[in-house]
């Protein structure tokens, strides 16, 4: 491992206060022996033991974003991390993505929300069941529940004693208790709900044959790949609010476990050439590829900055199965910002603000290649525009950012968001006029982020 991921562990490491590495082992017992926590007394022995688990390494830091995201050291995640409080409760909605498990979750959040007389009134009803040198002024809840679990006295599926101790003084926490148990009972009695796989119909609807998904197993997933052109030879043509765009990409696209990278101001010679670097790799440990072009342009072609043009044919053809057998059989996605012709589409009487001021990407209307596995999403139909707000990004691209962190923690399937996107921006009143994003597809399967 790298010296920088050293220096990362070291940097956080220094960063924490006794009580959150308490904190920090609490919320790690179902990963690692008590016998083994109680033994570290400093945060990098702590960290340590997280590395011979295999819970963190260098490129998978997601159990140690969601710790500090848990004992809310929103400054370390954002500081040391490079990701937020949002992203990780994006994250965090995605079935199976959570390490700290509910359990875990509500003994810790029923210590956090106790007072310190509270607290006392604890350990006072627990003076026949705790030995006193347990149940000291200076022992925290944490180390009270801890002890409770060590005797017994509370387990994933009994929670009744620590009810009974907070009914008489904390009724708001016995009933959040009582919620938990509520949904544990659902689960187990519901173990493959829709949200959790959205191929599986309710009971009420009549049974079919489930749809085959692509496998998505691998981290990365893939690349997303970022060709956004902003500055061009004509000073005009400037592409303002694209910078928003790509920023909305980049997000939603680590947050679904992608290698992201965004290539800016390119030359129509370095836009093929950027793809075809790409289609060259080898993609054999990855299950997609994702690619978005935000530039100006016309039928058929995107347009470089230097005013020449290159065939989107040309692109999405680096990808065939031929050109690129490590991505044979699986999904290849492209996503257009620009215009397919200088019409302006006709608008419904529906008000709705938006804000800044919308401009124009004159470019393409695409054909795809007769191959497989293959997804294009257009900004808008053939012969209209699309709009781009200067202050605020392209319609299309942040409806298609929106619908993506709500819908993917749902196991949602990329269609089904895709259609919400089209039924999204349709609403839209652009000072008048209206835009249709258009979905060409020869995707065999479902796709399931």
């Amino acid at each position: 491992m790298g010296t920088n991921f050293y220096k990362l562990l070291f940097d956080i490491s220094e960063a924490l206060v006794t009580d959150e590495l308490a904190a920090l082992k609490f919320l790690s017992l179902e990963h690692i022996p008590m016998r083994k926590l109680e033994a570290i007394q400093e945060p990098k022995a702590f960290f340590r033991e997280l590395q011979e688990k295999g819970m963190i390494e260098a490129g998978n830091l997601a159990f140690l974003k969601e710790l500090l995201y848990r004992i809310n050291r929103i400054d370390l995640l954002e500081s040391q991390l490079n990701s937020s409080q949002q992203e990780m409760e994006w994250e965090l909605q995605i079935p199976g993505r959570a390490k700290v498990s509910d359990y875990r979750q509500l003994l810790y959040g029923i210590a956090e929300d106790l007072t310190p007389e509270d607290v006392k009134c604890v350990k006072f009803l627990l003076q026949k069941r705790i030995p006193n040198s347990k149940l000291q002024d200076n022992a925290s809840m944490l180390k009270v529940l801890l002890e409770m679990e060590r005797k017994g006295l509370i387990k994933e599926d009994d929670m009744a004693m620590l009810k009974d101790i907070l009914k008489g003084f904390r009724a708001d926490i016995k009933k959040k208790i009582v919620t938990y148990e509520e949904r544990k009972k659902e689960k187990l009695h519901y173990p493959m709900s829709v949200s959790v796989h959205p191929a599986r119909k309710s009971t009420e609807e009549t049974p079919h044959l489930p749809v085959e998904s692509y496998k998505m197993k691998n981290n990365p997933h893939g690349y997303c790949v970022i060709l956004n052109n902003y500055k061009f030879k004509n000073e005009h043509e400037v592409r303002k609010g694209t910078i928003e765009d790509g920023k909305a990409v980049k997000r939603v696209f680590e947050w679904l476990q992608f290698e992201t990278v965004e290539h800016m101001d390119l030359e129509a010679k370095q836009i093929y050439e950027k793809v075809k670097t790409y289609s060259e790799k080898d993609h054999s440990n990855m299950d997609c590829f994702a690619c978005f072009i935000f530039s100006h342009g016309e039928k058929d072609k995107i347009k470089g900055i230097d005013d020449q043009f290159v065939n989107i044919k040309d692109l999405v053809s680096c990808f065939s199965g031929s050109n690129c057998p490590s991505l044979a059989g699986k999904p290849k996605l492209f996503f257009i910002q620009a215009c397919q012709g200088s019409v302006d589409h006709p608008a419904v009487t529906i008000k709705e603000d938006l804000s800044g001021h919308p401009e124009m990407d004159v470019t393409p209307m695409i054909s795809i290649p007769d191959e497989a596995d293959i997804l294009v999403g257009m900004a808008t139909v053939e012969h209209y525009k699309c709009y781009r707000c200067t202050d605020t990004g392209s319609v299309y691209i942040q409806c298609l950012c929106e619908k993506m962190k709500l819908l993917c923690p749902l196991g949602k399937d990329l269609l089904t968001i895709l259609t919400e996107v089209s039924k999204e921006v349709g609403r839209k009143d652009l000072n008048g006029w209206k835009q249709m994003p258009k979905i060409t597809s020869t995707l065999r399967k479902q796709l399931i982020f």
